[in-house]
């Protein structure tokens, strides 16, 4: 381990002592059948405020884990808290309303729905807070309020992606899970994304991001987590991961080749 990446559990070099701790998954281990586990004693944390990206080859258990977040993968053990109040297991629905969003990488719009029909969508819990969620996502996606009438199925990929973090967004969430937002997208249409991923955090919103672009996930993150068989291998702040030299060698020079 160098001196400049952290072990799992230690507070991160630059962080805030007196932080404030939103979100924490403690020792999970998970998976999609039974005895076969993809997170194999995975912990993290997210403080309020904070941007945190989780990056590792894959089948580390990146979407995994962030799929055990939200209650779509069953967690065997381990402990996930919100708040300080035990999630462990939670339904999706019920997440949602405690305040927690996620954006997956795939099948995230209705296509056939128009971009307001999606954002009704987003806030079938609460109707009654349509118009004032639907104005600040104007603040953060103006074009959407300008396509609200187009369909989201004949917008392009960079533009569904957009579509579908203003819908997590609709419930004013407390903290925001992104699997891979950027996947997918043109050079342009990624810069766009790393862009509002930043926007929505500085306007309040923790986001936990999975992301295939490791560098440019550790330059716009306040923390990171290298995640490596199933497990939290290395933490520390964006800047430090990134100039650590054993993560360069083990991790960040070979995504780098493969995500330019």
């Amino acid at each position: 381990m160098s001196d400049t990446a952290i072990l799992p559990g230690e507070a991160a070099a630059g962080a805030p002592k007196d932080r404030e701790l939103l979100l924490r998954a403690d020792n999970l281990v998970a998976g999609y059948l039974p005895g076969v586990n993809i997170l194999d004693g995975c912990s993290i944390e997210v403080a309020k405020g904070e941007l945190v990206g989780i990056i590792g080859p894959n089948g580390a258990g990146k979407s995994t884990l962030l799929k055990a977040l939200f209650g779509l993968v069953k967690i065997h053990s381990g402990t996930v808290t919100l708040g300080g109040d035990d999630i462990t297991g939670m339904k999706a629905n019920a997440l949602v309303a405690r305040g927690v969003g996620f954006v997956p990488q795939n099948n995230n719009v209705f296509p056939s729905l128009t971009v307001e029909e999606n954002m009704r969508m987003g806030v079938y819990l609460r109707p009654r807070v349509f118009d004032e969620r639907w104005g600040f996502i104007g603040e953060l996606f103006p074009v959407l309020h300008e396509r609200r009438s187009q369909r989201a199925g004949a917008m392009s990929g960079g533009e569904r992606q957009m579509v579908a973090m203003a819908r997590a967004l609709m419930m004013n969430p407390s903290v925001l899970l992104l699997d891979e937002p950027s996947a997918g997208l043109s050079p342009v249409r990624q810069d766009e994304t790393f862009l509002r991923t930043r926007m929505i955090n500085k306007a309040g919103v923790s986001v936990v991001m999975v992301e295939q672009n490791a560098r440019r996930c550790l330059q716009i993150c306040d923390r990171g987590y290298v995640l490596d068989q199933g497990k939290d291998a290395y933490t520390g702040t964006g800047r430090e991961l990134q100039a650590d030299p054993k993560v360069i060698s083990l991790y960040l020079g070979t995504l780098a080749e493969e995500n330019p």
